[in-house]
């Protein structure tokens, strides 16, 4: 039986056995919740740094913009990486390569914690993106593990525990930095990535779909690499070097134009790793087009409920970040099972209605954030935002994996990764930019400050908004991937399932 391949292959239909496996439920179930808990640890320990960042100021006698290179150096890494470790992970397995991400995390994140020195803490936090390039591997795994049927469910978990461990982060970065210091977040982090990179040693079996002999294409990893790295350190660093120096420039236009004869030799490439050829399918194309605004739309409006909840009355609610972080708790409680809910059932009704449906609660509950008018509305209102947010992302990533060649999991999800990483990246500067535009100068505590407006807020949301209407229109041109529609499009019918024993 041949495996599975996207619909835009020309493939014969697929059967329901996993490359020369047959379904074994039992075995993807475990596989599943060691993968889901491994990203939402990434996720958790990205997170957990953010508010200890004025505490790390001051131990090493640093400024603010300073500690904000351990934000912005660990996404540039990771976003560089990622493509190279999902390509890695088509060729020599996805487990393989997992396991020496992991171990090569752990490591990193050992010396972060334990550094005498800020240059260390920065030089380890930045080789520590590396841990970005689990969520491809996690998500191909998860992919390959399950039939059709059930890819839905299972990326349906794997989209949900990704964005609950950012707001858990929050949360638990500030309660453990103010009982503990900074580094007793990674002490505590540490051991449960050590307990399950020794779980994923002895319960993960490795990919059946590899690519023996393929040799990796070292230019395009380290061209790809130095663009990417350029682009997203122009724009993470854009707002402090300031937008029109030459150092902010030189990274913006140098790796912007250094894609194009990148491109021509790729595209003379057998293996490509600047893959334009799985970039022109539609869904594929589409699907990171829509990552893309749908990372700068909740980058915008996560800046701004950050400052409207902490910044000193009347331009914010005045709250301290544990209190912040608790705000988020109606985000968490309801998107886990809004995406548990949404894998379940986009089999039978397709990933494009389910597109249409996010965006339309994620436009209403921007609009509500706009005119929320306390801290107990503004928690209600991202509860609506995380029905949306649940119904998009995980019909997004069902659109994506489904559309694609197995042999290509690796590297086409780490492509959309990147896409996702590159829109947060962009929506930092642009609600950072807002904010710092409609301004007012306010008396708080015997001092003038210059504080947003509340129009400076709103207008983030607007624009927020306006982005994920962008995401329905886009959604309207990609072909369906499954359910009843794409059955009678011609795409994989849903098979019987037959389970191993």
């Amino acid at each position: 039986m041949t495996s599975e391949q996207g619909p835009d292959s020309s493939a014969a239909l697929p059967s329901t056995s996993l490359g020369s496996r047959s379904f074994d439920r039992s075995y993807a179930n475990r596989t599943l919740v060691l993968l889901a808990c491994l990203g939402a640890l990434i996720v958790y320990i990205d997170v957990m740094l953010l508010p200890a960042l004025p505490t790390i100021a001051v131990e090493y006698h640093v400024s603010i913009a300073e500690t904000s290179l351990l934000i912005s150096l660990y996404t540039v890494f990771g976003v560089a990486v990622m493509p190279i470790v999902g390509k890695l992970g088509d060729i020599y397995g996805k487990r393989r390569v997992l396991l020496y991400v992991l171990g090569t995390y752990l490591a990193v994140a050992t010396t972060t914690s334990f550094a005498p020195t800020f240059e260390l803490v920065l030089v380890s936090r930045f080789f520590q993106g590396v841990g970005l390039g689990v969520f491809p591997l996690a998500f191909s795994l998860a992919r390959e593990e399950f039939p059709r049927p059930l890819v839905p469910r299972a990326q349906g978990l794997l989209s949900a525990v990704q964005v609950a461990g950012g707001a858990v982060g929050i949360l638990g970065g500030s309660l453990v930095t103010s009982a503990f210091g900074w580094q007793g977040n990674y002490h505590l982090a540490l051991p449960c990535i050590l307990i399950l990179a020794v779980l994923t040693y002895f319960v993960v079996r490795e990919s059946p779909n590899l690519k023996p002999g393929t040799r990796l294409d070292y230019v395009g990893a380290g061209g790809l690499g130095a663009c990417l790295t350029a682009i997203v350190l122009g724009i993470s660093e854009g707002a402090t070097w300031g937008w029109l120096s030459g150092a902010t420039l030189a990274l913006l236009i140098g790796g912007l134009l250094a894609t194009v004869p990148l491109a021509l030799y790729e595209n003379r490439q057998k293996e490509p790793i600047f893959n334009l050829r799985l970039l022109k399918q539609r869904n594929i194309l589409l699907a990171n087009i829509i990552t893309l605004i749908y990372g700068l739309a909740g980058y915008i409006a996560f800046q701004a409920v950050t400052y409207l909840m902490e910044l000193p009355h009347p331009a914010g609610y005045g709250l301290s970040l544990i209190q912040t972080g608790l705000t988020l708790i109606p985000l968490v409680v309801v998107l886990l099972p809004v995406a548990l809910a949404v894998g379940t059932i986009i089999p039978r009704y397709g990933v494009k209605p389910f597109l249409y449906l996010g965006g339309l609660f994620g436009v209403a509950a921007y609009l509500l954030l706009s005119v929320a008018t306390s801290p107990l509305e503004v928690g209600a209102f991202l509860a609506v935002y995380a029905v949306g947010g649940g119904l998009a992302s995980v019909a997004l990533q069902n659109l994506l994996v489904l559309s694609l060649d197995k042999r290509e999991m690796g590297l086409g999800t780490s492509l959309n990764t990147s896409f996702r990483y590159i829109g947060q990246s962009l929506g930092a500067p642009v609600a950072g930019a807002i904010l710092t535009t409609y301004v007012t100068i306010q008396s708080s505590g015997g001092h003038a400050l210059l504080l947003p407006t509340q129009a400076a807020f709103q207008y983030c949301f607007y624009l927020a908004g306006v982005a994920f209407v962008l995401v329905g229109l886009v959604a309207i041109f990609a072909r369906e991937v499954i359910g009843r529609r794409a059955s009678a499009a011609g795409a994989s019918p849903i098979l019987p399932i037959r389970e191993e024993g």
